[in-house]
C-alpha cells in the first residue's frame, strides 16, 4: 500500500471479521499495523459477513479490506482475506508481491505496531457499522426480482451456524417482506467453538439437525443456511417422501440462473450483453440454460476472486453486463455490488 504513494495510504484499508476464536482480537492487531505505517483503517466494531467487507472496499473507497475468517472449516482454524481496491480478493501479482515483502522481512525485529485503541483515539482507527450496514443492506435489497414477497404463505427457518449471518439475514428477509421467518434460536449465538455442529459447514445436512424439528413445529417449507462468515449458503426442501434433502451447490445455481434470467425478461429489465459466470468445475447445464436464453456464459478458474477479476475487466472494457456470478460449493452472488459470494442476496432470491 504505501509503495502506491500517500494517497494509497489515506484512502486505507477496511477490516472485518467473523465469530471464530480470536477474530476480533485478530482484526484489532490488524488494524494496529496498519495504524503503525500511516495507513487509514475502518475497523468494524463487531463481527460482520464476508461480503460486507468486500462491499465496504468499494463503498469507503479504500485501497485494500482485511476479513479475519476461515469461513466453513473446522473451529481450530482461522484465516486472513485480502482483498484489494475493486473489493475481490487479491490476484496473483498482487499476493506475490505481498509474499515476497513478507519473505525479507523478520517477523520479530521489522513488524510496526501500535496500541489500537489509542490510533483510535488519534483518529487513526475508525470504528464503522450501522451505516456501512444500511448500504450494504439497500445494496442488495436492490438486486431481489420480486416486488413484494408480502402476505406470502412461504415458511422459512434460518439457521446461521453461530456466525456472522445472525443478524443481516434475518433483517434483510423481514425488509423484503418474509412473514413467516423462524430462526433456529441454539444456531443463531455467534460463537468460535459452534457447539451444536459437528463441522460448520452448511454442505453437511447434520448441522440443520435443530432446524429440521422447528420446521414441523412451524409448518416451513424452506430451510436456508449460512457458513460461518455467510459467504456460502445451504438450502434444504422436502423430497417426494416428504424427507428434507439438501440441495447440491449445482442445483441452487441452476435455479438461480434460470430464475434470474426469467425474472429479467418477464420484467423487460435484462441489460445489454448479460454474462453469467461460472466456475470450472460447475455444472454445464449452465452452458445450456444460457444458450437457449441467449445469455453468454463465462468460465473462469475456481475461486470467487476469478470471478470478481472477471467483473472488473467487463466494467472496464464496457463490453459484457454480470447477472449471476457461481461456484458449486455454495457460492453465489447476484449482480456487482460486492465481488465475492453472498449468502444475504442468496437467501433472499431463493
Amino acid at each position: 500500500i504505501l509503495a502506491q504513494g500517500q494517497e494509497a495510504a489515506r484512502r486505507g484499508v477496511v477490516i472485518g471479521c467473523d465469530s471464530r476464536n480470536h477474530s476480533a482480537q485478530f482484526a484489532r492487531e490488524t488494524a494496529a499495523v496498519l495504524a503503525a505505517n500511516g495507513i487509514k483503517v475502518y475497523l468494524f466494531e463487531s463481527l460482520r459477513p464476508t461480503p460486507e467487507l468486500s462491499f465496504a472496499v468499494r463503498h469507503l473507497h479504500c485501497i485494500a479490506g482485511v476479513n479475519i475468517t476461515a469461513s466453513h472449516n473446522p473451529k481450530v482454524y482461522n484465516g486472513y482475506k485480502a482483498y484489494w481496491e475493486d473489493g475481490a480478493q487479491m490476484e496473483r501479482e498482487l499476493s506475490d508481491q505481498v509474499s515476497a515483502a513478507m519473505a525479507k522481512r523478520d517477523i520479530l525485529e521489522d513488524v510496526h505496531t501500535c496500541d489500537w485503541q489509542q490510533a483510535q483515539q488519534e483518529g487513526k482507527i475508525q470504528l464503522i457499522g450501522a451505516e456501512v450496514d444500511e448500504a450494504y443492506l439497500s445494496a442488495v435489497l436492490a438486486e431481489s426480482m420480486e416486488d413484494s414477497i408480502r402476505g406470502s404463505d412461504l415458511g422459512v427457518v434460518y439457521s446461521a451456524f453461530h456466525g456472522a449471518g445472525y443478524r443481516i439475514i434475518p433483517e434483510l428477509l423481514k425488509r423484503r417482506g418474509l412473514e413467516k421467518l423462524y430462526a433456529e434460536p441454539q444456531q443463531m449465538v455467534p460463537d468460535g467453538n459452534f457447539p451444536t455442529v459437528e463441522s460448520p459447514n452448511p454442505e453437511y445436512v447434520q448441522g440443520f439437525h435443530l432446524a429440521i424439528p422447528l420446521t414441523q413445529e412451524k409448518g416451513a417449507q424452506l430451510i436456508l443456511g449460512s457458513d460461518p462468515d455467510a459467504d456460502r449458503t445451504a438450502a434444504l426442501v422436502r423430497n417426494d417422501s416428504g424427507d428434507w434433502v439438501a440441495l447440491s451447490g449445482n442445483q441452487v445455481g441452476i435455479l438461480l440462473t434460470y430464475y434470474i434470467i426469467n425474472r429479467h425478461q418477464a420484467h423487460g429489465t435484462m441489460p445489454k450483453d448479460p454474462v453469467v459466470i461460472k466456475s470450472i468445475v460447475s455444472s454445464r447445464m449452465i452452458d445450456a440454460i444460457c444458450e437457449a436464453e441467449g445469455v453468454r456464459c463465462m468460465e473462469v478458474y475456481t475461486g470467487f476472486k476469478h470471478m470478481g477479476q472477471a467483473i472488473r475487466r467487463m466494467e472496464q472494457s464496457g463490453q459484457g453486463s454480470t447477472i449471476f456470478s457461481y461456484e458449486e460449493s455454495y457460492g453465489y452472488l447476484k449482480g456487482t455490488y460486492c465481488r465475492d459470494k453472498d449468502a444475504p442476496v442468496t437467501c433472499m432470491l431463493l
